[in-house]
């Protein structure tokens, strides 16, 4: 077996030194997708891979892919990464972990002059968190084949900005084909946004699966109308019919043992003294089971047509199904975990992640470790060095270690 160990330090202050990418008041970190910020840490990040050996290609909706040949030249990679973007107020580790604990990874092993049998490949996937440009995980579904080219370039920004103009103001739109890049496995290092590694006071959480997620957008169209001369019976209140299906999809959440979440609400032409005539609005759904998510969003169109009748109109604008790990890439993290000695813990993770989609075309399996108060897209968000290390080093073991089935490069894993 190899002696390698990761170079705390360093990752550590690679994680310091790419936070000052889109640094935002408060110590946090607003580096949306395609933006200059974007484009800055993307530039860096290939320099650094290209220091080490490495070659990197880019697709055609920015997705980077850096390679470091094997002994094996015929076997696929084995791929690690995660994503670069963050949300307007994100923090220091969400999605960039799994990137730099790559990066780590490979320096790792060229220092040492280790030559794997299998190809190992760092990725950047583009839009993961879907702020900017809705659906998230848009380049990663890309690739997988879930949207297309057409699709993912006619996504709009709030301010009116295409995703296709954007890569291209920022000179990312690569020439590689879409999906040309596959992988034997890919394993995906993450924060877990939640609390329940911290909780539980465990190393490292060995994510299992990623529950079921759909977003909606709703127009609801009411009546303006002056605030000071209209009878409370007699107004048609957007706002108020959008404040009830809020509320309502909440307390549905909670029935089911689901979530129910708006992060966005906005007035048509707001004024403090006029009743507002046009909202809309986003709610995020989640559930670990498409059954209960199904139940959940029948409740829920029952509630808007109880609310608002023929005055909303729902848009489905994403849909994730529930999503079930690779059994041998699983078996891999297990052993991984055991041989650095850190203490593990099954988990379902809550949010999406690059990995839902890459599952569809490669076995994949993700790695989560602590963030300190279940705290996540905050400026406050936060993760200790030594679960930081403890992560990166299961991922070495586990993309060392990881056993991929002779015969057609179908991506198929052995369970060690």
């Amino acid at each position: 077996m190899h002696n390698l160990t990761i170079d705390g330090e360093r990752l550590w202050q690679t994680i310091m030194e790419t936070s000052a990418f889109g640094a935002i008041a408060g110590g946090g970190i607003g580096r949306l997708t395609l933006s200059e910020a974007d484009r800055n840490v993307r530039d860096w990040l290939w320099e650094q891979c290209e220091a080490i050996g490495c070659s990197v290609k880019v697709d055609t909706v920015g997705n980077m892919f850096a390679l470091r040949p094997g002994t094996n030249g015929n076997a696929l990679p084995i791929a690690m990464g995660s994503h670069l973007d963050t949300q307007p107020t994100g923090g220091k580790f969400d999605g960039i972990l799994g990137v730099l604990a790559g990066l780590e990874v490979l320096r790792t092993l060229h220092d040492a002059g280790y030559e794997a049998e299998h190809p190992l490949m760092l990725v950047n996937w583009t839009n993961e968190e879907g702020a900017r440009f809705a659906p998230a995980m848009l380049g990663s579904g890309v690739h997988a084949g879930v949207f297309d080219q057409t699709f993912a370039d006619s996504r709009v920004d709030a301010d009116g900005v295409s995703f296709g103009e954007a890569i291209d103001a920022i000179g990312y739109r690569g020439k590689a084909p879409l999906g040309e890049t596959r992988f034997a496995a890919m394993f995906e290092l993450h924060i877990e946004q939640g609390p329940l590694l911290e909780r539980d006071t465990t190393d490292i959480g060995i994510v299992t699966g990623v529950q079921a997620m759909r977003w909606y957008d709703l127009a609801i169209t009411g009546r303006e109308a002056h605030a000071g001369s209209t009878p409370m019976d007699m107004r048609c209140d957007a706002l108020a019919y959008a404040a009830a299906v809020i509320l309502g999809a909440q307390e549905i959440a909670r029935r089911f043992k689901g979530m129910a979440t708006t992060g966005q609400l906005s007035i048509a032409s707001p004024s403090r003294n006029v009743i507002p005539g046009t909202v809309t609005l986003s709610l995020d759904m989640r559930h670990p089971t498409d059954d209960g998510l199904d139940q959940m969003e029948a409740e829920v169109a029952k509630l808007v047509w109880s609310q608002c009748q023929e005055r909303a109109r729902t848009d489905v604008v994403w849909n994730s199904p529930a999503v079930h790990f690779d059994a041998g890439c699983l078996a891999t993290v297990r052993q991984a975990v055991k041989r650095i000695g850190a203490s593990a813990r099954d988990i379902v993770s809550g949010a999406g992640h690059d990995a839902v989609y890459v599952s569809r075309v490669a076995p994949t399996a993700m790695i989560f470790i602590p963030c300190r108060e279940g705290l996540s897209h905050n400026p406050a968000e936060s993760a200790e060095k030594g679960h930081c290390v403890l992560g990166a080093q299961a991922l070495l073991e586990s993309v060392l270690s990881h056993k991929v089935s002779r015969g057609p490069q179908q991506g198929a894993t052995e369970t060690p």
